[in-house]
């Protein structure tokens, strides 16, 4: 985050609109990176993720950020190491439970020692010369902003699996990462970082292909938009299954109050005083229906609605 002017809306739609929504090499020859196929259904969760981590990055740059979710890409470890070069780099494994698979959390040392900047006061600059390795400061506002990214991402995949996502120790070179070997492919999911008069940043999720296998079926089902209308007959068939459902419906006549005393005192052939007015609550399960005047009808017992609850219409439109 250095001073400089940022994207503006027309350059990120025009980037992500340059390529298709998944990208990675065939070599003839090799195995297949991608087992999962076009993956519209995590580059549908990376852009409701978007949406949730203004609140995550607005705290540690204190100012008004807009996010957004890149083209996914799928490399394997080696050529995404190669990609980054050799500058300094926070890399953050967390835990992707209740399975045995982890994510890494991939953030530009620039943009983390910018933020340890701002959070002592400074104006959000890194220094001229990079350092070799992270402060035990930059460390720690690494780890804090991991543990603040874990809700988002329980959230945003929630729909699909639950998982708790649990981040490890951080390292600054990439040898370090255990369990994800220079030949594993990776689906690279990336996010910018836009700030109002500064340079654009961009960190990664990256998810093992191995790490998301337990969740194929989710990840290769059918996306469908928000505009797209469910069928006719079905809804026609919910409609007709809600409206059959039963409730119980009962009035209450009077509600006495006894001592405790007086309630184990009671036996066989006692009476009970009541008090009730000209109108009694009618009740569905525990919410009040209305009121009504006891009667008979047909020759039974009947309760004729005087009044209707106008708060139970709007609950049950």
């Amino acid at each position: 985050m250095v001073n400089g002017d940022s994207d503006t809306d027309t350059d990120r739609r025009s980037r992500e609109r340059a390529g298709p929504l998944v990208t990675h090499s065939a070599v003839f020859g090799t195995a297949n990176l991608n087992p999962f196929g076009d993956l519209h259904t995590l580059q549908h969760l990376c852009a409701l993720l978007s949406r949730q981590l203004r609140g995550v990055f607005e705290p540690f740059v204190r100012r008004e950020v807009r996010v957004w979710a890149d083209p996914l890409e799928v490399q394997r470890f080696s050529d995404y190491r190669i990609e980054r070069g050799e500058r300094l780099t926070a890399w953050l494994p967390v835990a992707m439970r209740p399975t045995s698979g982890q994510a890494l959390i991939v953030l530009d040392g620039k943009f983390v020692l910018e933020m340890v900047d701002l959070f002592f006061g400074g104006p959000g600059e890194a220094p001229a010369k990079m350092p070799a390795e992270f402060s035990p400061a930059a460390e720690a506002m690494v780890k804090r902003l991991g543990i603040a990214l874990t809700g988002p991402l329980k959230t945003a995949w929630e729909p699909m699996a639950r998982i708790d996502f649990q981040p490890g120790h951080v390292e600054s070179s990439a040898a370090l990462i255990g369990d994800i070997d220079n030949d594993d492919a990776l689906v690279i999911t990336r996010f910018g970082i836009a700030v109002a008069g500064r340079e654009t940043a961009h960190f990664d999720i990256a998810y093992p292909v191995s790490a998301l296998k337990p969740y194929a079926p989710s990840l290769t089902g059918k996306v469908l938009g928000r505009g797209t209308e469910p069928d006719p007959s079905w809804r026609n068939g919910l409609t007709r299954s809600v409206m059959g459902v039963k409730f119980h419906v009962r009035s209450v006549l009077a509600e006495p109050e006894m001592s405790l005393a007086h309630l184990m005192a009671l036996k066989e052939g006692d009476v009970i005083p009541i008090n009730f007015g000209d109108d009694v609550p009618v009740m569905v399960g525990r919410d009040r229906l209305g009121f009504g005047t006891v009667g008979t009808s047909n020759g039974r017992a009947a309760v004729m609605l005087n009044q209707i609850e106008r708060k139970f219409e709007e609950d049950y439109r």
